[in-house]
């Protein structure tokens, strides 16, 4: 991002996969990559869209409360760093069971491994 430029990092409900078959897609069509306590699931789209993201979080990790603290954690990593992606996509981020009780700083660091390894970096 250019010196003095604002912009704005949300996650509308435009960027957001909702819909069963878009997770289906990407599972089976998408790229693979697992870092730390993520597995992301990616698939470019074309240059003119906007990257989208979806989370999952299996019961496994943990009750309700750590599930949804897994969650939140995986949107405002791809919502800080969502500006960084190469090119426009689409993104599955999979919480691990390793995610339960860890800190923001480590999730980022995971997010940002994982981004680097699969080439979807800027820069």
């Amino acid at each position: 991002m250019p010196a003095g430029a604002s912009t704005r990092l949300t996650l509308g409900a435009s960027q957001r996969l909702k819909q069963p078959r878009d997770f289906l897609r990407l599972k089976t069509a998408g790229r693979r990559l697992a870092r730390g306590c993520l597995l992301l699931n990616w698939g470019e789209r074309p240059p003119e869209g906007r990257s989208r993201l979806g989370v999952v979080a299996a019961k496994r990790i943990g009750n309700a409360v750590v599930r949804a603290r897994a969650k939140r954690l995986l949107r405002e990593v791809f919502r800080l760093h969502q500006h960084l992606l190469r090119v426009p996509a689409e993104v599955v981020l999979v919480a691990r069971n390793s995610i339960a009780g860890k800190p923001f700083a480590e999730v980022n660091r995971d997010y940002l491994s994982a981004l680097r390894a699969a080439g979807l970096l800027r820069g």
